[in-house]
């Protein structure tokens, strides 16, 4: 009896797909709408923010608006959003707070994205595949709580749920990135980097609905990669291996330099 209910536990506990692995080369692929299809990702530092960088490539068909990255706390479902509101504008929230940025886009394109955000200034700014767009000011001096739930493929309204359809992502999701810092331009336009918050290299994750995992077709150029999924050498690889500041930055740790 005993053993019986240890087992229930263990799947009521783990009624996700848990796991933490090296996801280079791989891509999370959404094939439809839902309200419940998603993935969430457990930070390797829980601390509160005073300032952050998120990055990460999209590949989706839809116009309609829908959610990029949503990091919600306790004190704001909203702590971080990154939303695309349509075709041409994009939107960035902190703590609650919305500013948005337009941005030419080219139709069924992978998009390399990235967004930073620093306290002591308010400046917000996106990144569109190595490019940025006309910086923001927001939330001067607001510190982002701890204890996030981090989620791929639905916006959350509520912390940790409250997804709606019609923001669920459809499409392809890869190389999720974070930062407790505000990453240099220089690493940002070559793509060489590691995050201490979320690393794509060593990723914990649990995986709901319809969701799954696929090699990753595209490099950061938008060309194919080998039919292995295994990500050609492109000139942003190249260019990453001669900078100096190119290093791991995992929880503090610097070592020699390389590509994702």
């Amino acid at each position: 009896m005993e053993i019986q209910l240890l087992w229930t536990l263990l799947l009521i506990t783990f009624s996700g797909s848990m796991a933490k692995r090296d996801f280079r080369g791989k891509a999370l692929l959404f094939p439809k709408p839902t309200a419940n299809s998603y993935v969430t990702l457990t930070p390797l530092l829980n601390k509160k923010l005073q300032s952050f960088t998120v990055c990460l490539w999209t590949y989706s068909e839809l116009s309609r608006g829908y959610s990029v990255f949503s990091y919600a706390t306790r004190a704001s479902a909203n702590e971080i959003l990154l939303f695309r509101d349509r075709v041409g504008q994009y939107s960035l929230t902190v703590g609650g707070e919305e500013v948005t940025f337009q941005v030419t886009e080219s139709p069924l394109t992978p998009v390399d994205i990235c967004a930073t955000w620093e306290s002591a200034t308010g400046v917000a700014e996106i990144w569109m595949n190595g490019k940025p767009l006309v910086r923001k000011v927001m939330k001067v001096g607001y510190a982002l709580s701890d204890n996030p739930k981090i989620i791929l493929g639905q916006d959350q309204d509520t912390y940790g749920g409250g997804f709606d359809i019609n923001q669920s992502f459809v499409g392809e999701i890869g190389n999720v990135h974070m930062w407790d810092y505000v990453l240099p331009p220089k690493l940002i336009k070559v793509k060489c980097f590691w995050g201490n918050v979320l690393n794509w290299r060593k990723l914990e994750f649990q995986k709901y609905g319809s969701m799954s995992i696929a090699p990753h077709l595209w490099d950061s150029e938008g060309s194919w990669t080998s039919e292995s999924g295994k990500i050609k050498e492109t000139y942003a690889d190249k260019e990453c291996q001669t900078q100096p500041c190119c290093r791991d930055v995992t929880l503090g740790k610097k070592e020699p330099a390389h590509t994702q």
